[in-house]
């Protein structure tokens, strides 16, 4: 049996905005690997990401990496794992953070059957995610 990891849903949060299809995940305080997938399969368990889903803004204004340089090579393959959920689709990652800048810079070089991409405005995120801003 695999290793079982508590799920701490008040570090995350789901919100689908149907009239864009976007799901937005919003994170809160230090976020480590376990979290990322965990709060991934707790939504995919939990069928919280609709099949009309066009893309994935993840928002880390209210949250923090505690990252390391092996766990930041897990996230492209844990989406590369499922893409089933995550294939052909954007995932926007919206963060001020200078420090955490790095680690979407590092996903986005790995990104192989989805795109990824960091903002730092929640409406540059939406328009590529809709495609409504060049390179998108």
């Amino acid at each position: 049996m695999g290793k079982m990891c508590p799920i701490n849903t008040a570090k995350f949060r789901f919100e689908f905005d149907s009239s864009t299809g976007i799901l937005f995940k919003y994170y809160y305080g230090p976020i480590t690997i376990d979290d990322l997938t965990g709060s991934w399969d707790y939504a995919i368990e939990n069928k919280l990401i609709p099949a009309t889903v066009k893309g994935f803004i993840l928002d880390y204004r209210e949250a923090y990496f505690r990252l390391s340089s092996t766990d930041r090579e897990e996230i492209p393959r844990y989406y590369k794992r499922r893409l089933n959920v995550f294939g052909s689709r954007k995932i926007a990652i919206l963060t001020l953070n200078p420090k955490d800048i790095v680690v979407p810079i590092l996903v986005r070089r790995q990104d192989s059957g989805y795109h990824s991409q960091p903002f730092s405005t929640l409406e540059a995120a939406i328009c590529w995610i809709l495609g409504e801003i060049p390179g998108s």
